[in-house]
């Protein structure tokens, strides 16, 4: 069911995932031009750090043989999020696509243009929490991004569903 508000939302949708990559990519330059690979830099005395790395993998470095597939996993994942923009029935599935396809791209970004490069690129991971794995600012959108559509798909929709079902049963008392 399409609402009535998803094609307003569409072009702020797509605003968001660009403005997501943007920072992410930001974020990277800034990081490449100022850390020493393999250098923790306190940020938070022991418990986060700048840390850089390169990362061929997803995740906690899984699948670092298969970085064209993640490119291409990516670039679907992006394509998809601009595609749900303009199907988007809450701010809870907006946020979702945009923070989704924005970390997708922001990654997709690294693995086009950084070495060895043409879908093999490494991804740029700089953020270091406790003994967690190193990340980035995309990683971070995709996770809150999931977060934000299993909020949506599994509390507020159901919500909103059984309202509407409690609406409709009282009309139909009313008659």
């Amino acid at each position: 069911m399409k609402d009535k508000h998803s094609g307003r939302t569409a072009p702020w949708t797509l605003a968001a995932l660009v403005a997501v990559a943007a920072v992410d990519q930001l974020s990277k330059w800034i990081v490449v031009e100022t850390l020493e690979p393999r250098t923790a830099v306190p940020v938070i005395g022991d418990i986060a750090r700048f840390y850089l790395l390169r990362n061929s993998g997803a995740a906690f470095s899984l699948g670092e043989n298969a970085t064209v597939f993640l490119a291409c996993l990516q670039a679907a994942a992006v394509v998809l999020c601009a595609v749900l923009a303009f199907r988007v029935r809450s701010p809870w599935s907006a946020a979702a696509a945009a923070l989704i396809g924005g970390g997708a791209a922001g990654n997709l970004v690294d693995r086009l243009f950084r070495a060895p490069g043409g879908l093999r690129g490494h991804v740029v991971d700089f953020i270091s929490v406790g003994d967690f794995a190193v990340f980035n600012l995309a990683d971070s959108a995709i996770t809150l991004g999931v977060v934000a559509y299993l909020v949506y798909a599994l509390i507020v929709e159901p919500r909103s569903a059984r309202s509407a079902q409690a609406a409709q049963a009282a009309q139909g008392e009313d008659r």
